[in-house]
């Protein structure tokens, strides 16, 4: 049954919005908890990627089907399914881990089934968002769920890391559990608004439509110019990020001390964005706000992959972070605006099909990139170790510290460049 059409308001959005926040701190928890068991077991930087490689590699599958069941079922039911899915998983490796049965392989597949139904959860949120609320809080709607993804790195790390010693891996991942249960609990709180399907919509003609929102976007061309920079930009950003808890660790001698106060500034830094885009509302032209986003970020990461302290990192971080809510809510607010609410699941989910691509690829390479060829190559008289050395060290981390800079150079670029394609300019 669908819901029933409410006016346009922030109030349903913000009680979601806060069970989120509560499920998003208790999710970064673990995989602060995860990655650092699963460095100390291995030491291999393809350990942790591949775990994010397992995570999407099904949701690509779902994604073409996702959007057209997004845009014809039940969205709220959707959420609350794909919450649920997850605090099952999260139970089964806690009953592994308690019955010390828990390996690595565990994490690639609860994370495939997790991420496969986190596709189908976080796109019907996202094509909820414009029935939700008035068009004019788009980039601020956007920027709120940036405050929570980076608000819950400032309260995650610290607690996971001073956790972990008193209540250990099993009591991280019961506070992950009761944070699941908040967020689907504030789903019964609000009534989502659902778009009546068309007269002549119904399950036969699912197969037909797989295809509607790529087609939506190949007829609109600044909506195709805009994705196809986004695939440029996130594939060296993804590429880098795999790679950081490892290049840290690695750096620092598994100090998770440092890796937790990176992740915090990291949070601040987002936090501090997202506040000052929800304040201030971002440009009007859209585009600029995209573009300098990832011109700031790729700058900051330059910075970050030269650092040998923390001293560097930590500033480094917050800056990094503090561009991404201008980028991500700036790109959300065109796509909101120019892409009927109908369709959205639809097209929202071709877009999202897309870069998923481009971050497993992201993930699938960088691990034995930086394991078999810049590890190895920045080593004290490796190949690598005469031309960088001096501005990278040849210790531990440092050809993992070269493919990160190569990654943000790379992001820079793309940021640049997109000023100089008249097509962009057509989103406003």
């Amino acid at each position: 049954m669908l819901e029933e059409q409410q006016p346009a308001n922030m109030r349903s959005f913000l009680v979601v919005w806060l069970g989120q926040l509560v499920s998003t701190i208790g999710s970064n928890m673990t995989s602060f908890a995860i990655e650092i068991w699963a460095w100390e077991i291995t030491g291999k930087a393809t350990t942790l990627t591949l775990v994010g490689f397992f995570s999407l590699l099904p949701s690509i599958i779902i994604t073409p089907i996702s959007g057209v069941i997004v845009d014809r079922f039940n969205r709220k039911f959707l959420m609350m399914v794909g919450d649920t899915v997850a605090v099952f998983c999260t139970i089964i490796i806690l009953l592994l881990h308690l019955t010390n049965n828990l390996q690595i392989w565990h994490f690639y597949l609860t994370g495939a089934i997790v991420g496969t139904f986190n596709q189908f959860q976080s796109l019907a949120f996202e094509s909820s968002v414009s029935l939700m609320i008035p068009q004019q809080h788009y980039t601020r709607a956007s920027s709120l769920g940036f405050l929570s993804g980076y608000g819950s790195q400032i309260i995650a790390p610290a607690l996971a890391g001073y956790l972990y010693t008193v209540i250990g891996f099993s009591g991280i991942w019961l506070i992950d559990i009761c944070s699941f249960a908040t967020a689907i609990s504030s789903l019964f709180l609000v009534s989502i608004p659902q778009t009546p399907p068309k007269n002549n919509e119904n399950i036969v003609n699912i197969w037909q439509d797989l295809g509607v929102g790529w087609r939506y976007i190949i007829t609109h061309k600044s909506l195709l110019a805009l994705l196809l920079v986004n695939l440029l930009f996130w594939l060296p950003h993804d590429i880098g990020n795999s790679l950081y808890t490892p290049m840290i660790l690695s750096k620092t001698n598994n100090n998770t001390l440092v890796l937790g106060s990176l992740a915090s500034a990291a949070g601040f830094g987002g936090v501090a964005g997202a506040i000052i885009v929800s304040i201030w509302g971002g440009f009007k032209r859209k585009i600029n706000g995209v573009l300098l986003g990832m011109i700031g970020a790729g700058i900051s990461k330059i910075v970050f992959g030269l650092g040998r302290t923390a001293w560097v990192w930590i500033p480094a971080q917050f800056c990094s972070s503090l561009n991404f809510p201008l980028n991500g809510s700036s790109d959300t607010a065109i796509w909101l605006a120019k892409v009927p609410s109908n369709v959205q699941g639809r097209v929202f989910a071709a877009r999202s099909l897309l870069l998923q691509i481009a971050s497993a690829v992201g993930y699938l390479i960088a691990g034995p990139l930086a394991d078999r060829l810049f590890t190895p190559a920045l080593q004290s008289g490796g190949v690598l170790g005469r031309m960088f050395g001096g501005l990278l060290g040849t210790g531990t981390g440092a050809g993992i510290a070269l493919l990160y800079v190569i990654c943000a150079v790379c992001m820079l670029l793309v940021g640049l460049l997109g000023f100089f394609v008249p097509v962009l300019w057509e989103q406003d």
